[in-house]
């Protein structure tokens, strides 16, 4: 039976209480609130919904991750970023990013990446916990991407591009600075082709919850450049 979330309550069900099918669904309700957030993030679970459905909670198992070290570039990006193509900045339009990414996309109707969702995370960045990865061509924002820091993991939300190769080049950029900061696991959430390509792959959820309780405490960088 789905949990439904009460606004004055922030816990959240045991991970091993989700649905199988779909798969991850763990409560519904609640709210996006600063708190209820970080909480959620901790618990191990996200918000994933569609407008006109209710607010719901996910933690799916497999669980789909990238370890840092195991970050794979393919020869033709490895030389788009040799080529300097294009400028990888952080923190720099955190806002423009996040409606970046809620746009209509070609393969997809409506956004998950609704207004009150864009809001909450604004909200999430300017307490310092949620960050964003801009790519720029020739002074114009052309793609990016969007997440969480905790600890030393990092979750990963969304991106988008509008230039060949745009958002790659700044998720690997992120990879990269993430590695020098000694971050041990990028929450990939679901799995995709596309984030295959790069070495992500899934482990059980059981596995992902003793990263959350092993690094989740742990000091992360001092800041993040802009």
């Amino acid at each position: 039976m789905l949990t439904w979330l009460q606004r004055d309550e922030l816990s959240f069900p045991p991970l091993e209480t989700a649905m199988r099918e779909p798969n991850g669904l763990l409560a519904a309700g609640g709210d996006l609130s600063p708190e209820r957030l970080l909480a959620a993030y901790r618990h191990g679970c996200f918000p994933w919904y569609q407008e006109g459905q209710p607010l719901l909670w996910w933690s799916p198992n497999p669980r789909t991750v990238l370890y840092p070290e195991e970050l794979h570039v393919s020869r033709s990006l490895a030389k788009k970023l040799r080529q300097g193509v294009f400028n990888v900045t952080f923190d720099r339009a955190f806002q423009d990013v996040i409606q970046g990414c809620a746009a209509p996309r070609d393969y997809a109707d409506g956004t998950w990446i609704t207004t009150p969702m864009q809001n909450a995370y604004v909200i999430l960045h300017q307490l310092g916990v949620a960050h964003s990865v801009e790519v720029w061509q020739d002074g114009q924002l052309v793609g990016g991407l969007y997440g969480l820091a905790m600890g030393r993991l990092f979750f990963g939300e969304s991106m988008f591009s509008r230039a060949t190769d745009a958002s790659k080049v700044g998720f690997v950029t992120l990879v990269e600075r993430l590695r020098g900061w000694d971050f041990k696991l990028i929450d990939c959430q679901m799995p995709t082709q596309h984030l295959a390509s790069f070495g992500a792959r899934t482990i059980p959820r059981r596995i992902f919850a003793e990263a959350l309780a092993k690094y989740l405490d742990e000091p992360g960088p001092a800041r993040w450049e802009p």
